[in-house]
């Protein structure tokens, strides 16, 4: 027995992905995972508990002179995090 409406997994897992509205969460995972790669190896290392909150970024730094050099760099990570992420995701980044 033969099925006649076939699709492929890719499909189905698109389709998945587009009824359920995961689009959004998966690419704010995608900028999670890419946050070394955005800010550096060195800054990347002194960051951790990164979360994203309803457009907001929350990152938790060990150094508090690191804390004040990122707030005076916050617009600068938000643009290079939305380019990243290709849409306009990051709203505000809160750094603790």
């Amino acid at each position: 027995m033969r099925r006649s409406n076939t699709q492929k997994l890719s499909e189905v897992l698109r389709d998945y992905i587009e009824e359920n509205k995961l689009q959004k969460k998966l690419t704010e995972v995608d900028l999670i995972a890419s946050w070394e790669q955005v800010v550096g190896k060195t800054i990347a290392r002194y960051t951790e508990s990164l979360r994203i909150t309803n457009g907001t970024l929350f990152v938790k730094t060990s150094s508090p002179a690191l804390r004040s050099e990122l707030v005076m760099m916050k617009e600068q990570l938000k643009a290079r995090l939305n380019e990243q992420a290709g849409e306009q995701l990051i709203r505000e980044i809160i750094f603790r």
